[in-house]
This record gives C-alpha cells, sequence and structure tokens, in this order.
C-alpha cells in the first residue's frame, strides 16, 4: 500500500431527507449541470457575432427543448446502461431499473436518447438540427463534468489499483487504492473538452459551419474517455475485452470516426458555400 494513498471521503449520498423524499448529490449533479448547460445554450444563441447569418433558434426553443433533453438524457442514459453493461442483473430484477438514484447511467446511451430528442424536437419547431446538435455540444461538457463528479462521489466507476500518491482507496473497491478515474474523466470530458469547444464556437467562429463543433464534441469525447479507460476498471459484470479493450472504448470508438466525418462534412459544405 502506498504511504500517500487517500482516504474516500465520507460524504454521505444524501444531502437531505424530509419523510419519503431525499435529495441525493446523484440527483444535484443532473439537475445542476442540465441547468447550467441551458443557461449556457441560451448565452450563445443571444451574441449575433457567433453566428453572422446562420440561422439558429430562439430563447424560447433553448427553454422548452431543456425538457426534451432531460427527458432523452435519463431514459436514454438508463436504458442504456441496463442494455449493454448489466441486462441479466435487471432482467432478475426489473424493477431496480427505475432506481437511479443508485447509479449506473451510460453516457453512451444518453448520448442517443439526447440525440433522438434533438431529432424530434428540430422536426417538430422547425429549426436546423445541425446547429441544435452544435449547441447542445458545446455545452454537454458541463453536464459531463458533475456527472464525473457524482460517480466519486456515488464510490461507483472507480479505476485500476495503482501506487500513485493521489490513489484513493474506495469501500466498495476493496480499499485498495485506485487511481481515482472519475475525476480523470471530469478533467478530460468536462473542462478539456468545455475549454476546446468554448475556444471553437467563441475565437474561431466555428458555429457558423453548422455541424462542425457537433462532430468536435462527439470526437473529443470519444478521444478523453478513451484515455480514461486506461485508468478505468471495466464493469465486473463485462471485464476487459479481447486484446484489452474495455466496452467504453468500443463505443467510443464509432462516436470518433463519426465525430471527424461530421467535421470534415460541415467544412467541405461551408466551403462550398
Amino acid at each position: 500500500m502506498p504511504v500517500l494513498a487517500l482516504p474516500f471521503p465520507a460524504v454521505d449520498p444524501v444531502i437531505f431527507e424530509v419523510g419519503p423524499f431525499a435529495l441525493r448529490w446523484y440527483a444535484l449533479s443532473y439537475i445542476v449541470g442540465i441547468l447550467l448547460a441551458w443557461r449556457y445554450m441560451r448565452l450563445a444563441v443571444q451574441k449575433d457575432r457567433l453566428w453572422q447569418a446562420v440561422p439558429r433558434p430562439g430563447l424560447v426553443d433553448i427553454d422548452d427543448f431543456v425538457t426534451w433533453g432531460t427527458v432523452g438524457i435519463i431514459v436514454g442514459g438508463r436504458l442504456g446502461y441496463v442494455l449493454v453493461y448489466d441486462p441479466l442483473t435487471y432482467l432478475a430484477n426489473p424493477v431496480e431499473i427505475f432506481a437511479v438514484w443508485n447509479g449506473g447511467m451510460s453516457f453512451h446511451g444518453g448520448f442517443a436518447g439526447t440525440v433522438l430528442a434533438m431529432v424530434l424536437f428540430a422536426r417538430a419547431r422547425g429549426i436546423p438540427l445541425l446547429t441544435l446538435f452544435d449547441l447542445a455540444g458545446i455545452a454537454a461538457p458541463i453536464g459531463l463534468f458533475f456527472g464525473r463528479l457524482a460517480n466519486f462521489i456515488n464510490d461507483e466507476l472507480w479505476g485500476r489499483p495503482t501506487d500513485v500518491p493521489w490513489a484513493v482507496e474506495f469501500p466498495s473497491g476493496g480499499y485498495i487504492p485506485r487511481h481515482p478515474s472519475q475525476l480523470y474523466e471530469a478533467a478530460l470530458e468536462g473542462v478539456l473538452l468545455f475549454l476546446v469547444l468554448r475556444l471553437m464556437s467563441h475565437r474561431f467562429g466555428l458555429l457558423q459551419k453548422p455541424g462542425f463543433l457537433a462532430g468536435a464534441f462527439a470526437a473529443g469525447y470519444g478521444i478523453t474517455r478513451s484515455i480514461a479507460e486506461e485508468f478505468r476498471m471495466p464493469d465486473a459484470q463485462i471485464g476487459f475485452l479481447p486484446g484489452g479493450f474495455t466496452m467504453g472504448m468500443l463505443l467510443s470508438g464509432p462516436m470518433i470516426i463519426a465525430g471527424i466525418a461530421l467535421m470534415v462534412w460541415s467544412w467541405r459544405r461551408a466551403r462550398a458555400a
């Protein structure tokens, strides 16, 4: 055991309880992430210099989309985890599917659910789909940051055993010093990806190339997630895949390819126009 291994912070996952109602850090992180992402999207559509003549959703559209996006995140994220990561457990006890406060959300499932919500919302409102994709892409790292912090507090998705000085002894990980991979992901998928997309959208004007930032988010997330997977333990019920890959890497690969393809297509389309 490394001398400088850090004990897991004793944070009660329940903030407070009133009768049958309990507010948990896990739920609060999703609420805060969604609200801040909504505010960030509102600020972006109000800045004319970012758009020039490119059509964009109005403030009312952004306000109304929050409900659609929230449903897509929660339903898609939960179903993605249930169907991909642990179907046998939930098949044996279907009631647990609804116990989202215990953790068990898949980003890739939430991504798919949000994409479907955006497609339906854009068709219903008659707004440019690619632009809505871009707005969601530049705001998504905010939610990812808070979601990964919630994973840390929830004592889940911890990392592989290590002897680095900042290793953390997670209770559910057998008190073995491990990489705090949730914090790595918060830094990579949340902070770093947010800053890169912020630079692209506000400094280089890439919101004027519909679809480019959506592709940049997809590729950027796939890359940062794959890096983090090198330090994160795979889900016990799946384990490592052949070649040392993990399910997270496998699902991130298509996102990287699709994201790069969308960026190239958007750039060429803008140049041709």
